[in-house]
């Protein structure tokens, strides 16, 4: 006899939610970036801890290609390369991840 489990189609086990929540996370985390300044350098070690997230949210994106409208994977693939963009812009960029660094007032 045929084991049950070894009949299941490739997608039955995966979850659509992900699918949409995971670009919208990564094109809204890219939006945040680019509209809000910053007010504070990040230590080290949360800059490092940005980077590492956003590099595996953009390797998920290729992973979850096939089970996201297309439309949707191009602008969160634009937003993850946007984010790494950002860094590149200044030194406050680098150490922010935002386009824009000011102080304040008091």
């Amino acid at each position: 006899m045929t084991d049950p489990r070894t009949q299941a189609s490739d997608g039955t086990g995966r979850n659509p939610i992900i699918s949409l929540v995971l670009p919208c996370l990564l094109i809204g985390h890219f939006l945040w970036n680019l509209l809000t300044p910053a007010h504070e350098y990040a230590m080290r070690s949360e800059q490092r801890l940005t980077m590492t997230l956003d590099f595996l949210l953009l390797a998920g994106l290729f992973g979850l290609r096939r089970s996201m409208p297309a439309a949707l994977f191009w602008i969160a693939l634009i937003a993850g390369i946007g984010l790494f963009a950002l860094r590149m812009t200044s030194d406050a960029g680098w150490w922010t991840g935002h386009l824009v660094y000011s102080i304040p007032p008091r």
